[in-house]
């Protein structure tokens, strides 16, 4: 019910949909001779259009995310149990047609994931995803990664696949589920940075003890404080996906799943 309720709602709230429902009520209401009202919010969606669109604001938005936890220098003899990559790089809907698993814009996940396989050879690779679509059919992500691990020689007992999971919240509880004991000792984990403080916070509270490894950065870091957009799409999809992580952080903390608002290095839950 959360996961449904929250998609549904996510489609109505998010920026760029927000902005073409104010405006078509607008719209409506000139159409129908309410000439203030109508303006009102013509003029009001317009408005947001282009400050959401041509101004930094999307980057504004994201940078707290993106900053919040920097990659960390690894010591020389560290040596973790196992690197954990959070589902959501790969496109399901293709990936069922194509005969190659089709990597979206934080395919980044992945890359780095084998990356990290090859630099810690011992480390158990752990990836959970399972569908996260409500109208289509589609196979679980880990149909598609089981495929990509493959292709580049990482695979066999060494990669574990957590394949029930539809939200952040689902891949932390049901990864220690899958991994019972054996989800001891230090883990890295790996996903896009501006994703990274909901996901530590969700690890933390789940019992693992987890190094941040983020990556799929989408901005320069605070340089673009003042970078305006060249197309109003780049700039309405930035702020949709920084708006969806503010969000998420708020509702998983109001309904208990997190234990703080916007986490740190320094706070373990």
């Amino acid at each position: 019910m959360f996961f449904t309720a929250s998609k549904i709602l996510w489609f109505l709230a998010q920026p760029s949909n927000f902005i073409l429902i104010v405006f078509s009520i607008g719209a409506t209401f000139l159409v129908l001779g309410r000439i203030k009202t109508g303006r009102l919010l013509a003029v009001t969606g317009a408005l947001l259009y282009v400050i959401f669109g041509l101004s930094p604001a999307g980057h504004l938005l994201m940078l707290p995310l993106e900053e919040r936890f920097p990659r960390p220098v690894l010591a020389a003899g560290f040596a973790p149990r196992g690197i954990i990559v959070l589902g959501g790089a790969i496109d399901v809907l293709v990936s069922a047609a194509r005969p190659e698993a089709a990597l979206n814009d934080a395919g980044e996940r992945m890359m780095e994931a084998v990356a990290l396989a090859r630099r810690y050879p011992d480390a158990k690779v752990v990836f959970t995803g399972g569908s996260a679509e409500l109208i289509y059919n589609a196979d679980p992500e880990t149909v598609a990664a089981k495929r990509f691990f493959d292709a580049f020689g990482v695979a066999g007992e060494r990669v574990i696949f957590e394949n029930s999971s539809r939200n952040t919240h689902e891949n932390a509880v049901r990864t220690r589920e899958v991994l019972g004991d054996a989800g001891a000792g230090d883990w890295l984990l790996v996903t896009s940075a501006f994703h990274m403080p909901r996901s530590m916070s969700l690890f933390r509270k789940a019992g693992f003890n987890v190094t941040p490894w983020p990556v799929d950065y989408r901005t320069r870091g605070w340089v673009d404080a003042t970078r305006f957009f060249p197309r109003p799409s780049e700039g309405l999809r930035r702020t949709d996906l920084a708006v969806k992580e503010w969000a998420g952080l708020l509702v998983y903390w109001l309904s208990g799943r997190t234990d703080v608002l916007f986490p740190n290095n320094g706070v373990k839950s």
